[in-house]
């Protein structure tokens, strides 16, 4: 089957073009161009959208007065567009707080209000009278390189009846300030030293 020159595409494609110069387009062109681009590719689309968009050719300079006016109604469409999203944010966020429910004051876990922090550890000394020094160990893993962390720190534990001897397992609770460096108190002998 032959075809004949009219039928081919490229000359379909030319034709068109033809049909619409971009420079000075009337509207009946603009009409057909953006009915063939709604079904044209999404590279056409953007190309006609494109050129919608495109000023036409000025025959000479713009003068200072023309840019200025432009660029004024440029910033007042931005500002206006601006304005609107940022109403419609704020109504968003006021509809989300309304609609969550009301959360008291997040502290932290271990330490709210009335809930003292709780320690267990070896007692290394109990040379004082009435206090006792505990050695606590806390093994951590490191968060980037994952190597498990050994560290220690002591407390000095008020022991009110010289309960505890050195190398017995207790646990201790945090208190008010017993002296300058006793802010712990005793609150149990788990195991004691063979």
């Amino acid at each position: 089957m032959a075809e004949t020159p009219e039928e081919t595409p490229e000359t379909n494609e030319e034709v068109e073009a033809v049909a619409a110069p971009e420079a000075g387009e009337t509207p009946a062109a603009t009409a057909t161009t953006s009915a063939a681009t709604e079904t044209g590719t999404r590279k056409e689309r953007n190309a006609a959208k494109r050129a919608a968009k495109a000023k036409p050719a000025a025959t000479g300079p713009r003068t200072l007065e023309d840019r200025l006016a432009e660029r004024a109604t440029h910033r007042e469409r931005n500002a206006r567009q601006r304005r609107a999203y940022r109403a419609k944010q704020k109504v968003k966020r006021a509809e989300a707080r309304a609609a969550a429910p009301v959360s008291e004051e997040q502290h932290a876990p271990e330490h709210g209000p009335g809930r003292p922090k709780v320690r267990q550890g070896i007692v290394v000394s109990d040379k004082a009278d009435k206090t006792i020094t505990v050695r606590v160990d806390i093994a951590r893993r490191h968060k980037r390189y994952h190597k498990i962390l050994r560290s220690s720190i002591t407390l000095h534990v008020h022991d009110e009846s010289n309960d505890a001897n050195a190398g017995d397992t207790v646990r201790v609770q945090e208190c008010r300030p017993m002296s300058r460096t006793k802010r712990w108190r005793l609150l149990e002998v788990l195991e004691r030293a063979r």
